[in-house]
C-alpha cells in the first residue's frame, strides 16, 4: 500500500513528488517524502528549510524540533536541514512572517488546500536540487 502512496502523489507543481530529506529521515512515514495519508492529522506536506526564526517560532508555538528526542528517532534540527512541515503550522508561521524556504517539487499537492501556490512560490528555494 505503501508504494501505491508515492506512486500516486504529486508535487505542488503537478509532477512527480520528490523526496524532501534522508538525513534526517524526514516525512510522515520517515522514508524522505513528504506524503501522507488520512492517518496523519498534521498533514506533514511542506518540504520546508530550517531557519533560527522559524526554529524559534514553533518553539514558542509548543513543537520543539530543535531538541533531538532518540526515543523517536529524532535527531533535533538545525538551521539548515529539511523537514517535512504540517501545512497548517507553515502557514501560521507565514502569517507571522517567519514562514521557511520551501522545495516546492517535493512538497505534497494537498499543501495547496491549505496554502496557496503563489505564496509558496514567493518561499521557493531558488536552487533546482541540492
Amino acid at each position: 500500500m505503501n508504494e501505491e502512496l508515492n506512486v500516486t502523489k504529486q508535487n505542488v507543481l503537478s509532477g512527480p513528488l520528490e523526496p524532501c530529506c534522508f538525513a534526517p529521515k524526514t516525512g510522515y512515514f520517515r522514508d524522505g517524502y513528504c506524503r501522507t495519508d488520512n492517518s496523519d492529522r498534521g498533514r506533514h506536506v511542506v518540504c520546508a528549510e530550517m531557519t533560527s526564526a522559524f526554529l524559534d517560532f514553533t518553539r514558542e508555538k509548543g513543537n520543539d524540533l530543535s531538541t533531538p528526542r532518540p526515543e523517536f528517532g529524532f535527531p533535533g534540527l538545525q538551521p539548515g536541514d529539511r523537514w517535512c512541515l504540517c501545512a497548517l503550522r507553515w502557514k501560521e508561521a507565514w502569517a507571522a512572517g517567519v514562514a521557511p524556504p520551501v522545495l516546492l517539487h517535493a512538497c505534497e499537492q494537498t499543501a495547496l488546500e491549505v496554502i496557496s501556490l503563489e505564496i509558496l512560490q514567493e518561499h521557493a528555494i531558488k536552487a533546482a536540487h541540492h
